[in-house]
């Protein structure tokens, strides 16, 4: 189906189209199937041309699923390619669309878990994942029920990229926290009611996070929903985003987690925060091609892992211990 996006071109300050901006309104014009398609070769591309990624995804899998076989783990390896393909356009195309072509493109299960969580006056936690299509969560979400959420996002690097995907999450009314200063800004969120996002499948140090088991195998997860759903005492929804096998999006909304609380601190945060962690495992067992696995989602307790990627990180230190002893050198002659 396509759609009247000459009006969603972003400009720069000159009035001329952004390359990114012009590339996502032509994105916008193409059916749904007609992406999958289009997502797929570039995925298939960088599967060939990403040595370095392409090792840890088969890594990843053959961790998480010891019993497969090589041939069976080479194909998902080859399928999370070509989803991250489809992801990267449905995210170029999302900034182009309007909130009535947002929510002709997603079918919504679970409606009422929400509804029912929103009616009480305090506010309430959306737990997620890198898997499937997680951007459109938020996109739908302010567009269907007309209520912004507050996410939490990592800053990119790069300024001009930065802005633009600062720009097309926010473009719904939906509010991003920088996630190193996200506690702050989250307890601020719930106190005055409103929704929290937050993607919680990645890794963090131990000193910011608990061990949990996931795929069987110890990670370190962070706690931030399980302790301030229990400071806020605010419900937990988990809420994904996944391509079924029509090709279509569904968006799933579960129900509020049991979430334990006792005069136990440190034993209900690491309970609680281990019933999240499988339910994570669980949607990604469902959809295992579409899970993020470019993730070192191991790489704290299971290093060996990756041994280039922690190789590559020592010469890195090494280079910026060897500029810092130039630099003080060449201040010290002067």
């Amino acid at each position: 189906m396509p759609w009247n996006h000459s009006k969603n071109i972003q400009q720069t300050p000159q009035g001329r189209p952004e390359p990114l901006g012009m590339f996502s309104a032509f994105i916008a014009g193409l059916s749904r199937k007609h992406v999958i398609c289009a997502g797929r070769f570039p995925g298939w591309l960088a599967y060939c041309l990403d040595a370095r990624h392409r090792r840890i995804v088969r890594r990843n899998l053959h961790f998480a699923y010891p019993q497969w076989s090589p041939e069976r783990i080479r194909k998902l390896t080859r399928r999370v390619f070509q989803n991250a393909g489809v992801s990267f356009l449905e995210f170029c195309q999302a900034s182009c669309l309007s909130k009535q072509d947002v929510l002709r493109n997603v079918r919504l299960k679970g409606e009422e878990n929400l509804r029912n969580a929103m009616q009480d006056d305090k506010g309430l936690i959306l737990i997620s994942a890198h898997l499937g299509n997680w951007e459109m969560v938020n996109f739908f979400l302010s567009c269907y029920f007309h209520y912004p959420l507050v996410m939490v996002a990592r800053k990119i690097q790069s300024r001009i990229l930065h802005q633009w995907v600062h720009g097309v999450r926010s473009r719904f009314g939906n509010i991003i926290i920088d996630k190193k200063n996200a506690m702050f800004h989250m307890k601020k969120a719930l106190r005055q009611g409103k929704m929290v996002g937050v993607l919680i499948d990645q890794a963090t140090s131990r000193r910011e996070g608990v061990e949990v088991d996931f795929f069987g195998r110890t990670v370190t997860a962070t706690p931030a929903a399980a302790l301030l759903a229990r400071r806020y005492d605010c419900p937990v929804l988990p809420v994904f985003c996944v391509s079924d096998t029509d090709g279509e999006l569904t968006l799933i909304i579960e129900p509020p987690l049991a979430l334990k609380r006792t005069k136990n601190l440190r034993s209900d945060l690491q309970e609680n925060t281990q019933l999240m962690t499988h339910v994570v495992e669980k949607a990604v067992r469902a959809y295992p091609e579409q899970w993020f696995w470019f993730h070192k989602r191991w790489k704290q307790n299971y290093p060996f892992l990756y041994p280039e990627d922690l190789a590559r990180r020592q010469r890195r230190r090494e280079k910026r211990r060897a500029k810092s002893r130039d630099k003080g050198g060449n201040e010290s002659v002067h």
